[in-house]
């Protein structure tokens, strides 16, 4: 059964004057506009569409990409509001994804971003937007580990850092100092768990831990130095915030690498202070 905010692989069923007629696996169609088919399109294609409800109220397709699906959390533009609640953004030409004022939790602005997630009403089917994230982002029977690469999307400021919504699914928490680049609201970012509590709280860290770090960092490191014509200006003495501006590593990340590429040999210390590649490939 085709439920609109999902992404399906149909097949061309027919051609009408309105556009393609694509079907499932079970003979369900779905209208694709003209505007979206062209004259080499024939009965027996297959094509990738994302299908939502039209201002009718009907299933249709598009080739379009929104800017989220159903199950996700996006940081979304408020694009009008009405007495009925707020439409958003949502990457579609010819649709924004509405926002009741039910699942609004605080007051929301036209022309202001919000983080907010996508889910099918229960009654219409519609694919609608709620700030109110709680109902349906938990850290109940998460499956995570510790050093587990994550997608995160930022979602609130706090005194001690970010919160942040790991894979859509789960909340976590970037403390201040784990920060060693600007990150703002709305940032999509991989991160990786660094601890869980034994209340279930997700502390996330932006750079990987131990050897896996150094070695990936050292590589980007090296890379840099060859990309400044095999010398950059920054050393041991170098203070954090140099050490940032240059490479956008922590000083204590930095280190680290520096060691392995003096260790490997494929870098050392300049007498300018800085580092020399020992080879520019």
């Amino acid at each position: 059964m085709l439920q609109a905010g999902h992404y399906y692989t149909l097949s061309v069923g027919r051609i009408s004057d309105h556009g393609l007629y694509l079907t499932d696996a079970d003979g369900e169609e779905v209208l694709l506009p003209n505007r979206y088919v062209s004259l080499a399109d024939k009965p027996g294609d297959t094509k990738e569409v994302f299908v939502y409800h039209d201002s009718e109220d009907r299933l249709v397709a598009t080739t379009e990409r929104p800017l989220a699906t159903v199950g996700q959390a996006a940081f979304l533009k408020v694009v009008d509001k009405t007495i009925h609640g707020a439409f958003l953004g949502w990457g579609l030409s010819s649709r924004d994804i509405f926002l009741p004022n039910r699942n609004q939790q605080y007051r929301l602005e036209v022309g202001q971003s919000y983080v907010v997630y996508l889910y099918n009403d229960n009654v219409t089917g519609r694919v609608v937007a709620t700030t109110k994230l709680n109902g349906f982002i938990s850290n109940e029977g998460m499956a995570l580990t510790p050093k587990q690469r994550v997608e995160i999307l930022v979602a609130r400021q706090t005194p001690v850092g970010y919160r942040v919504v790991i894979d859509d699914r789960h909340w976590g928490m970037i403390y201040s100092n784990q920060i060693f680049k600007p990150i703002a609201i709305g940032d999509r970012l991989t991160g990786y768990v660094r601890r869980i509590t034994d209340d279930l709280r997700v502390d996330i860290g932006l750079q990987q831990e131990g050897y896996d770090e150094v070695k990936s960092s050292a590589t980007t490191l090296l890379a840099l130095v060859r990309d400044h014509g095999g010398y950059l200006p920054v050393g041991d003495r170098s203070t954090p915030e140099e050490v940032y501006r240059l490479t956008g590593m922590s000083k204590k990340v930095f280190k680290r690498s520096l060691g392995m590429l003096l260790k490997s040999g494929e870098a050392k210390l300049s007498q300018r202070g800085g580092i020399e590649a020992t080879r520019n490939e």
